[in-house]
């Protein structure tokens, strides 16, 4: 436990990311240069930094979606250059893109949204029905399961994408910049959404992408049952990590290069209104 009374995982957790000497460049250009760092499982983490510092870069690595070129990435314990693993892992794996809707239909309803990914994953009719239900409930969409998802709002198409991400119950669900775009209420709205999913399910393990930092007030640890599960910030800085922190502890500046541990920080701030809060 740290000094501010916050748990702190423990050091024999495994973790559910783990990357070691990551690069990437697009020509010239080098989007990430040797990001090592390790995230334990049932932590929600956020990636903080302004457009253009590779966050989405790194976030298509992880997930299997581009092809690794320098260093090692380890997610849910296999190496993610092996095939084998690759195609085993990714249906673990819940990615919400950035942009409002992306990963959206607009001509289908909101219920025919879900039910598609629902579809992709296998799922029967019936277990299909029960998790939409559930979901579109918790997400206060159930009024509007037949509105197509084009007429939809930015906040509400943000709340749709989730219930798409998380229909077959991921182990891991990453966000890029899922706020991007609507109003201060509805973003916070969406994080306290966030808060009550990952309450009911304590191993799912979050990455957020984010540009944006909210104040601490105190008010922004989730609980999963009894105890407290653990929330770190990394930030990035021309495609290294340039900081680490935790809650009600400002971000160390780390060098480049050096190893940096998610679960050396205590639980963070959420991503949230403030901009420019690292």
């Amino acid at each position: 436990m740290s000094e501010t009374g916050d748990v702190i995982a423990s050091p024999a957790a495994a973790p559910v990311v783990r990357l070691s000497a990551v690069g990437l460049a697009y020509g010239k250009v080098r989007a990430l240069d040797s990001v090592t760092l390790e995230v334990p499982a049932g932590c929600m983490v956020g990636v903080i930094g302004p457009d253009g510092v590779g966050k989405s870069s790194l976030f298509s690595l992880i997930t299997g979606a581009r092809a690794i070129r320098d260093g090692r990435i380890e997610v849910l314990g296999g190496d993610m250059s092996n095939t084998q693993h690759r195609n085993a892992v990714c249906p673990r794996i819940a990615y919400m893109p950035q942009g409002l809707g992306k990963n959206l239909y607009p001509t289908l309803s909101v219920f025919e949204n879900v039910d598609f990914f629902g579809r992709l994953f296998g799922h029967a009719r019936h277990e299909r029905e029960r998790r939409i239900a559930d979901l579109l409930q918790a997400t206060g969409l159930s009024p509007f399961a037949e509105r197509l998802a084009g007429k939809l709002s930015g906040g509400m198409k943000q709340k749709l994408g989730l219930c798409c991400a998380l229909i077959h119950d991921p182990d891991l669900l990453i966000l890029d910049e899922p706020t991007t775009g609507v109003d201060p209420l509805s973003r916070r709205q969406f994080w306290e959404l966030v808060e009550r999913i990952r309450a009911n399910r304590p191993g799912m393990s979050v990455l957020v992408a984010t540009a944006y930092m909210e104040g601490a007030d105190g008010t922004g640890r989730i609980r999963a049952g009894n105890s407290r599960t653990t929330r770190a910030h990394f930030a990035l800085s021309g495609g290294r990590i340039a900081a680490a922190g935790g809650r009600h502890r400002q971000a160390a500046p780390v060098q480049g290069g050096q190893r940096c541990q998610g679960r050396s920080g205590a639980v963070s701030d959420r991503p949230g209104d403030l901009p420019g809060g690292l």
